[in-house]
């Protein structure tokens, strides 16, 4: 009798390490649901461009070559007029309102009404794009400076054309100090988490050799703003 009285207390103590062990993994799997439950649905990873190189990095931390990118994508379609100034700045502005600051608005949205005024935008038709020779690649200590681990400050060498029907009446070539906040504002309208703040400095114009096959009435309207 003795005998089958250790078996069965040997199966009821087995038994209850069975149980112990299943209350043990249903928390742990609580645990897990919750964890599960509440993390972050959606993460923005900044990936440098160049994927031939290795590169390891916190995912929350914004590599100076996102922000250069960033800026002048947000910038080269903030002044971008495929049709006519007068109607594509303003709804430039509208439609890229989530990149920019509520200073960087107010301040586009008056340098809008000065360049109206002035007669700069009806009939014009815009584009913007990076001086050859002066992009990110080429200098890029000198293209985004880190403030802080929120603060940039870019530097931009845009030219900037400008055509009025067929003729060309302006290229303008400057250097743009822009400020670059990092803000997690609205996720679902801007993605990067980043804002554009405007200029740092007045743009600046710069001085290159002309070509050759320069019009003169682009000469003749150079002293225009940029």
């Amino acid at each position: 009798m003795s005998r089958f009285r250790n078996e069965v207390l040997h199966l009821q103590a087995h038994v209850k390490s069975l149980r112990l062990a299943l209350l043990v993994l249903f928390a742990a799997a609580l645990l897990l649901g919750f964890g599960w439950w509440s993390a972050p649905r959606n993460l923005t990873i900044h990936v440098p461009p160049d994927l031939r190189s290795g590169s390891t990095r916190k995912w929350w931390d914004v590599p100076p070559e996102s922000v250069y990118a960033f800026t002048f994508y947000v910038f080269q379609q903030l002044h971008r007029w495929p049709t006519n100034g007068e109607d594509d700045y303003p709804r430039n502005l509208k439609a890229l309102s989530a990149y920019l600051t509520p200073g960087c608005q107010s301040y586009l949205r008056q340098d809008f009404e000065t360049r109206r005024g002035a007669g700069e935008l009806r009939g014009r038709v815009r584009g913007v794009y990076e001086i050859p020779g002066r992009g990110y690649g080429d200098d890029p200590a000198s293209r985004v400076k880190v403030v802080s681990e929120r603060d940039w400050l870019v530097t931009l060498d845009i030219s900037a054309d400008e055509y009025y029907g067929s003729e060309q009446v302006k290229r303008a070539l400057a250097r743009y100090a822009i400020k670059v906040l990092r803000q997690d504002v609205d996720p679902e309208k801007n993605p990067f988490g980043l804002l554009l703040d405007c200029y740092a400095s007045p743009p600046r114009r710069i001085e290159i050799p002309a070509s050759p096959a320069a019009s003169p009435s682009v000469q003749r309207r150079s002293g225009e703003n940029p």
